[in-house]
């Protein structure tokens, strides 16, 4: 057996896929001294019984870039390590059996072309061209991608370690890590035993969680929150079918089905709506290659459909039937990236059945990222940052993982809402919304509400890829805050505090803004990285001489209190989430002054309280403070509101409102009030890869300031001109919808895709928001050309503008 080494730059835990790829890429930068340690044998967890289905196309263009450049590395991995992956380019066909599943992946094709993969919309009748054996009654449509492909699960990671050992690495089988040395928030080594009884341990600069199923539970060892769940996760295999020849993989997700020829013989397996938890109470200490019992009633309403949909197999006896473990995540993205409890702690984990098609992307990107200590571009969908504390919660995640397995087959509708494991966090005004018809999205474990029923109206949601039918409520909502007073819920966005001598040094140097500022003054800003992409977009409010506010998305709280954390250095300062002392209701729209002018003794004039100032007030027989800002574009105000008083701020507000006709409003309004502004959305329109300047926000970075994280980049990118530069888009017909990745077309050439992507209800039509090339261009060549935006496969002409089509001067925020 090969000798344990007693010191290592990284140390991977974990000898799947994943571990496998991430040895094999860290290695390929160059790193000396990796070590891969495997419990068992390599792929003995559930690398072994995947099914090997290595597909593009992915929700978002980097997750497809990782997933082309899967499909890419196994092509070539034969030639470079001699071991045979049994990869084969054979194609793949996903077919509708609804017009709502055809929308969804017509867009998904329109989406895949604007992130170059090969992909063609096709029609039952080619379908069947394709799949002969295939019953195609009831089929709308399919797509086809012909470079998607099937391979070996165990030998793709076989040679990865390979690979891997080629240059260098050492990977290391029936050794396992016990436990580790901690300091503070390093790991300083990896206690390690080997089944013949020896021991010791690796002193380490980094270690990485690649524990799959097991990744929880190394989580918890490493000190880092890890939310996953295995699954019982089912498929036969057939006898051997006289005559069957190489086919695509086949999806059926209508059915909850996918089709696999294998030797000769056929892989049914499944992502059945309602799926089964396994190992609740932990995962056996000896599992390795282990299947779990069948379950034949379970899979039998599968196998019904498939028996119809593809007749051959009602003739072909079951060679095996297969159950086994996969690990599933809360919102069925993977874990990827840089532990925010720890400092030199990494992970990737919980694939969520999509594991082989990942691994070679997930192990490049984050090679690349500990390699550069950045990300080498948005990680947002995956980075484990995303995931709060709570939900490593393990009731938690039992009952969610219950749904999250046959999500992956599910109508991905705009706006789809998960129904397990919900309610977990609620604003101190949950009850007074659901009391008046709100109906709650949940975002972070925050239930929020996104739209208001009307009276009457089922307090629920009814899916579409058309109007849905929140859509005249949202109209309505909308109507309100451009004319008259609407109130809605911020309260799960995030707060963190920053206090100490070394407060106002630390965030001039951590934000592009400038915070040395009055008391009471709001600055909107953002937080850059050394090449000046956008880490977080913030307003913070000086609170005092060495405190400041600062306000984040919900989501990202986590991630941007890490960053802050990690950026902290010698400065004296104290950071810490406050994010549920306080509860904050917006009041916006043009009586929102009057309003708050019947419940409070104080002044919201201009000269009191201009824009971009906070005062504290009185409320009713409370205290609050108001911050004169917007996300709608119109003039109004944030309350924030001591959970204490929270029920009394509101029912004071509310009462009051009734005199002015107030309107209740939900998430969904907001998103298409800040669309028609122009202002942008992190995590779609903005992120970590975006040039500040090149997202229009330029006004909200102060280079006159001597040092900051990013100034340099942002004055080379002054000094050579943008390469790219955001635009908002109208539709010229009313009655497509645009939600985001459509592809732009400028000029009969796809450039680019939407970020973000809303009804405009004041304005009357679909409005994106999205990046158009521009090397060399004046502003005048940008907009002087002609645009479209591929909806499902429609080229639909579309009005551009770089200023907000509403509102431009902004007027209306400051009367």
């Amino acid at each position: 057996m090969a000798q344990v080494p007693t010191k290592a730059r990284a140390v991977i835990i974990g000898g799947g896929v994943i571990g496998c790829s991430v040895a094999y890429h860290l290695a390929k930068l160059g790193w000396k001294e990796v070590v891969l340690l495997e419990r068992k044998q390599l792929t003995s967890g559930t690398t072994w019984h995947a099914a090997g289905l290595i597909a593009q196309l992915r929700a978002s263009a980097n997750m497809t870039k990782l997933a082309k450049y899967s499909q890419e590395l196994y092509g070539n991995l034969e030639a470079e390590t001699g071991v045979a992956t049994g990869f084969k380019r054979c194609g793949s066909i996903t077919v509708a059996l609804t017009e709502e599943r055809k929308e969804e992946i017509f867009r998904q094709a329109a989406m895949a072309r604007a992130f170059g993969v090969d992909v063609e919309e096709i029609s039952p009748a080619e379908v069947k061209a394709k799949y002969e054996h295939l019953n195609i009654e009831g089929v709308t449509g399919g797509v086809w991608l012909p470079l998607d492909g099937q391979g070996d699960p165990a030998n793709i990671a076989l040679a990865l370690a390979k690979g891997a050992r080629q240059m260098g690495a050492q990977v290391l089988e029936r050794t396992k890590a016990m436990g580790v040395t901690r300091q503070g928030r390093r790991i300083t080594s990896v206690k390690w035993e080997n089944e013949q009884g020896e021991s010791g341990s690796i002193d380490c600069e980094n270690v990485i969680n690649c524990g799959g199923m097991w990744g929880h539970e190394v989580g918890r060892m490493l000190g880092m929150n890890v939310p996953l769940h295995a699954c019982e996760h089912f498929y036969i295999v057939t006898e051997a079918i006289a005559g069957l020849a190489q086919m695509p993989v086949l999806r059926v997700p209508d059915e909850c089905a996918y089709y696999k020829e294998d030797a000769g013989k056929m892989l049914l397996g499944a992502f059945e709506p309602v799926s089964k938890p396994w190992a609740m109470d932990g995962i056996p200490q000896d599992f390795e290659f282990d299947q779990l019992p069948e379950d034949f009633d379970h899979f039998e309403p599968i196998l019904a459909s498939a028996v119809a949909r593809m007749p051959m197999l009602a003739e072909a006896g079951i060679h095996t039937f297969f159950n086994g473990p996969e690990s599933f995540t809360p919102d069925d993205a993977y874990h990827l990236g840089f532990a925010p409890e720890m400092d030199n702690v990494w992970v990737a984990a919980g694939f969520n059945s999509v594991g082989i098609q990942s691994a070679g992307g997930a192990g490049q990107a984050l090679a690349q990222w500990m390699d550069a200590g950045q990300k080498p571009f948005d990680l947002g969908d995956v980075d484990i940052s995303r995931m709060q504390p709570f939900q490593g919660n393990k009731h938690y995640l039992f009952e969610r993982s219950k749904e999250t397995l046959g999500l992956l087959y599910a109508d991905h509708f705009p706006y789809l809402q998960k129904n397990t494991a919900r309610g977990v966090r609620r604003s101190p005004f949950h009850h007074h919304l659901k009391e008046n018809g709100a109906v709650f999205g949940e975002l972070a474990g925050w239930e929020r509400a996104n739209w208001f029923a009307s009276e009457g109206q089922d307090p629920s949601y009814a899916y579409s890829w058309k109007r849905q039918n929140f859509f005249e409520n949202v109209a309505t909502e909308h109507k309100a805050v451009r004319e008259n007073l609407g109130l809605y819920d911020m309260s799960s966005f995030g707060k963190i505090r920053v206090e100490g001598p070394d407060a106002c040094a630390f965030m001039n140097y951590i934000g592009g803004g400038q915070y040395d500022v009055p008391l009471g003054k709001i600055v909107y800003t953002q937080f850059l990285n050394e090449g000046a992409g956008i880490e977080a977009d913030v307003t913070v409010t000086r609170m005092a001489e060495t405190a400041y506010l600062v306000v984040t998305p919900a989501a990202t709280r986590l991630a941007d209190q890490t960053w802050m954390m990690r950026h902290k250095g010698a400065f004296n300062v104290v950071i810490t989430d406050v994010t549920s002392g306080e509860a904050v209701l917006a009041v916006m729209g043009p009586n929102s002054r009057k309003l708050l002018e019947m419940v409070s003794p104080n002044d919201f004039n201009n000269n009191s309280n201009p824009f971009g100032t906070a005062q504290e007030i009185e409320l009713g027989m409370g205290m609050a403070r108001v911050h004169r800002v917007t996300y709608v574009g119109e003039l109004g105000w944030e309350v924030y509101v001591s959970s204490d008083m929270a029920a009394h701020a509101f029912e004071t507000l509310w009462e009051a409102g009734q005199n002015l006709n107030a309107k209740l409003c939900g998430m969904h309004m907001m998103d298409s009030c800040r669309i028609e502004k122009g202002f942008r959305h992190f995590g779609h329109d903005i992120t970590c890869e975006d040039h500040v300047l090149e997202a229009g926000l330029g006004f909200a970075i102060k280079t006159d300031k001597p040092d900051f994280i990013g100034r340099d980049s942002v004055l080379r990118k002054k000094e050579t001109g943008l390469n790219m530069r955001m635009l908002q888009f109208k539709l010229m017909d009313p009655e497509p919808l645009l939600y985001h990745n459509e592809p732009v077309i400028r000029d009969g050439k796809i450039v680019g895709f939407l970020s973000s992507g809303s009804y405009g209800h004041h304005l009357g039509r679909a409005i994106g928001l999205g990046y158009v090339p521009c090397a060399g261009e004046t502003i005048a060549d940008i907009l002087s050309s002609t645009y479209e935006i591929d909806v499902a496969g429609t080229r639909v002409n579309a009005e551009v503008s770089l200023k907000p089509m509403y509102d431009p001067s902004g007027a209306r925020t400051k009367v």
